[in-house]
């Protein structure tokens, strides 16, 4: 599946690339280098309830980091409902599971694996429809990659865990630990997708009339397919990947053969290009069903947002917003933009362990003492 997919006036595809960089669109944006955290530090920075401004964490960003293998095959499969999942497990110790965006794979996280996995056992998931996962051909949504991730912790990673998401990663990490209140101890959000409601738009839809539903439909479907076809032909192509990843990525000397391998392998699936079809036009059409209100209202686990405050599509706005509404967040804003982890990847990093081992370990250090 490829990361540059359509334009599309959404927050939901917005992971490595779904929108296209348009002639004439200005995609240079200013943002705050804002460091926001609540009581601890990382790279000599302190933040306790305030801002403080930062003038280079993009320099270099993964010099001396670890980088997990790029294998063509993948790592571990598992068959859920019949299909086969890709995962990547690494390290021992309180699982973290990591959930990528829109478009990419556990090999999104190859600066991440390698450090959080020397204190943690680490999984990195790959979603059905994704990366070296199965392009299942199913009617997707939302509530699949929840009920993924759901089996997954009870199957896979059987025991408490804290989930980690960038982009749609992120939003379908929150619907999972908004169902499993107990087995999920905390979430990090890396530039989430999802929205807020918007009562003004939730009014009912009217019945389709016989013109609308035998005539109209089926011709807008068929429109739909051809250009969709296309685009995702032109999208899935080396050259347009690279040039979208460095349109989202303030610094792009990580936009490397690597990370753009990642992206078209999986597009080349026979069945990638019907997937990309059922994911822009069915999914995409009943985003409004799923809103970041509804689903906080469940959450019940500490939340920390790693923002990539120049990010042309998830500003710090929506963190800010996210904060408003759910208190037990923290926020670290970084000078990044929409995929932070593998821009900022050292940074990234060492925010994670500390807030793990301050808000995490802890907690369940003291359950197993308990317990004994």
């Amino acid at each position: 599946m490829s990361t540059c997919c359509a334009t599309v006036g959404t927050e939901w595809l917005n992971p490595v690339g779904t929108r296209l960089a348009l002639p004439g669109r200005n995609n240079h944006f200013r943002g705050k280098c804002d460091l926001s955290r609540r009581g601890f530090t990382f790279n000599g920075i302190v933040a306790a309830g305030a801002s403080v401004m930062t003038t280079s964490v993009v320099a270099e960003p993964s010099k001396g980091l670890e980088r997990l293998p790029f294998k063509p095959e993948g790592y571990n499969y598992w068959t859920w409902r019949g299909h086969r999942i890709h995962y990547v497990v690494e390290g021992e110790g309180f699982p973290v599971v990591l959930i990528h965006g829109f478009g990419a794979s556990a090999f999104h996280w190859r600066y991440n694996i390698p450090e959080l996995a020397k204190k943690y056992k680490v999984y990195a998931l790959d979603l059905i429809g994704f990366g070296w996962s199965e392009k299942a051909l199913i009617d997707y949504d939302a509530f699949i990659w929840r009920d993924q991730v759901v089996d997954f912790l009870k199957e896979i990673v059987k025991e408490p865990a804290v989930l980690v998401g960038n982009s749609l990663g992120g939003f379908t990490a929150l619907i999972a630990a908004a169902s499993l209140t107990d087995e999920v101890k905390g979430v990090t959000l890396l530039n989430s997708a999802g929205q807020f409601g918007d009562a003004s738009s939730a009014a009912e839809g009217t019945e389709e009339t016989a013109l609308q539903k035998f005539i109209l439909k089926p011709l807008k479907e068929s429109f739909q397919r051809v250009v969709l076809g296309l685009v995702f032909w032109q999208s899935k192509q080396p050259a347009r990947i690279e040039s979208v990843l460095k349109s989202v990525y303030i610094n792009s000397s990580n936009v490397d053969d690597y990370l753009i391998d990642s992206i078209t392998r999986p597009a080349a699936d026979p069945n990638a290009g019907e997937v990309y079809y059922r994911l822009m036009t069915r999914f995409i059409s009943n985003q409004r069903k799923y809103t970041l209100d509804n689903v906080l209202r469940q959450l019940s686990c500490p939340l920390l947002l790693l923002w990539g405050d120049l990010d042309p599509w998830v500003g710090p706005a929506k963190a800010n917003q996210i904060k408003e509404f759910y208190p037990n967040t923290t926020i670290v804003n970084l000078k990044a933009g929409h995929c932070p982890h593998d821009e900022v990847p050292e940074l990234v990093n060492e925010a994670l362990l500390d807030w793990l081992s301050t808000t995490i370990t802890p907690a369940s250090s003291l359950e197993t003492v308990s317990e004994t």
